[in-house]
């Protein structure tokens, strides 16, 4: 069976498209409410609609980075919902493209800002208006460029390899009742990644052995899985969802 997720709320980062709103529409196709966050009002507001509407969920537009945004997401969860269950870090950006070397300092420092440091701040967010006293469940969204080199998004890599890092570290501090685990997806068929495949994923494909790239769903899936009662007994862990390119080569 299908692990239900019926009485719990979920907030979910970045999740006006792509993998955070795949994320977001299982959890609530499973049962949750959600809160989900991104940067534009507009597409936020459409993927409220496509997730059923203000009884299943709400949008809070803001910086992922940004205090205030964070207390006001983790603020509007609980009035309308009552409760945080399960927080999903997905937001993500990567606005350098080449050698780790030749990175702007003040680049890689907002690179750092938004993968790293905003996920432990909505978990601290989190665990001090729910989870704390309640218990809960976090999923990073990492990425395979974090456990292994990958040409010209090298600093993306750097980032999500301590988003790796620092799941362990929060899955050590706050057991037994809440559990902290990550996904590292591979290149997934998203606006964020297009630069990745466009025009040319016939070639990309042949390194993955199951034959395609992957979609928000692939991912989705795993992040529920992680969020469930089926991984109880895991935690500090990151699960590659990768469709088996790291075999071999390839991004």
């Amino acid at each position: 069976m299908t692990p239900s997720f019926k009485g719990q709320v979920a907030l979910v980062t970045g999740a006006s498209r792509g993998i955070g709103l795949g994320i977001a529409r299982e959890l609530v196709q499973r049962g949750a409410k959600v809160c989900i966050t991104a940067r534009n009002p507009e597409p936020l507001e459409e993927a409220v609609r496509d997730l059923g509407g203000p009884e299943c969920a709400i949008a809070v537009a803001g910086k992922a980075d940004d205090p205030a945004h964070q207390e006001e997401a983790v603020a509007r969860t609980m009035e309308a919902f009552g409760r945080l269950d399960m927080l999903v870090n997905n937001t993500g950006i990567n606005p350098a493209y080449g050698p780790v070397l030749d990175t702007d300092p003040a680049v890689a420092a907002k690179i750092f800002a938004v993968n790293v440091l905003a996920p432990l701040a909505w978990t601290r967010r989190a665990h001090a208006a729910w989870m704390g006293e309640n218990g809960g469940s976090v999923v990073n969204v990492a990425s395979i460029a974090g456990i292994r080199a990958s040409a010209n998004i090298g600093m993306y890599g750097v980032s999500k390899a301590a988003v790796i890092r620092l799941t362990m570290e929060l899955a050590a501090e706050l057991g037994p009742n809440i559990r902290v685990n990550a996904v590292a997806p591979a290149v997934v068929k998203t606006k964020f990644a297009e630069a990745l495949f466009e025009g040319r994923e016939e070639k990309v494909v042949r390194a993955y052995p199951l034959g395609r790239l992957g979609l928000p769903e692939d991912v989705a899936g795993a992040v529920a899985f992680l969020l469930s009662q089926d991984s109880a007994w895991i935690t500090g862990q990151t699960l590659v969802v990768d469709g088996g390119v790291t075999l071999g080569g390839g991004l």
